[in-house]
């Protein structure tokens, strides 16, 4: 598993500056992941990933993934002394989406787009006391051996902005799970992309 991840990293980071030269293939990036689960209600962050081609100057066809840590939160008790608690949620969350994006904007070398996009997927939620890495590895075995994902329909939008291949992209969408109705949940994410 530690080879696949690393020529996956390997082949995310040197293609893109391979191919930079003529910046009308995709895009690839990483981000900063906020997911805010109404249901519990819980503020959860973690990472992910997204790797994006282009099919037509303003149409991308989009993949990402990404994973939210285990996070703590808090308890409080109306005893009269007011005490609170920090508590270990254990609670942890793989999302995996595909989708069309569309985009309009500024082009040339310092380019600016605003985009709108559909997404479907799903997304998995578990609990696990492993460590980052491990509690990533079993989400995926237990996504593959369970059949547990909840199937997601994300509607969303943002912007992103680019100094020649180097750039920014923010997104902002309701990521929509379906377990007993549909649940509607905040998703933000931000970081640095790469234009191949």
């Amino acid at each position: 598993m530690r080879k696949v991840l690393l020529l996956l990293t390997l082949a995310l980071t040197t293609t893109p500056l391979l191919l930079a030269q003529n910046g009308d293939h995709g895009e690839v990036g990483v981000f900063a992941d906020y997911f805010r689960l109404q249901a519990a209600p819980r503020d959860l962050f973690g990472v992910g990933a997204r790797l994006s081609f282009n099919v037509h100057k303003n149409v991308q066809l989009e993949a990402e993934m990404a994973y939210d840590f285990e996070r703590g939160f808090a308890e409080g008790f109306n005893d009269g002394a007011g005490t609170a608690t920090i508590q270990p949620s254990s609670l942890r969350v793989l999302h995996g989406m595909f989708g069309p994006k569309f985009q309009v904007g500024k082009e040339g070398p310092y380019a600016i787009h605003a985009f709108v996009t559909a997404k479907g997927g799903f997304v998995n939620f578990g609990f696990s006391n492993a460590s980052v890495a491990s509690g990533f590895t079993s989400a995926i075995d237990n996504l593959r051996r369970d059949n547990n994902g909840n199937a997601v329909f994300y509607p969303g939008g943002g912007i992103e902005g680019y100094v020649g291949p180097i750039g920014l992209r923010l997104d902002v969408g309701d990521e929509i799970y379906f377990n007993n109705g549909a649940n509607h949940n905040l998703k933000i994410t931000f970081g640095p992309h790469i234009r191949f």
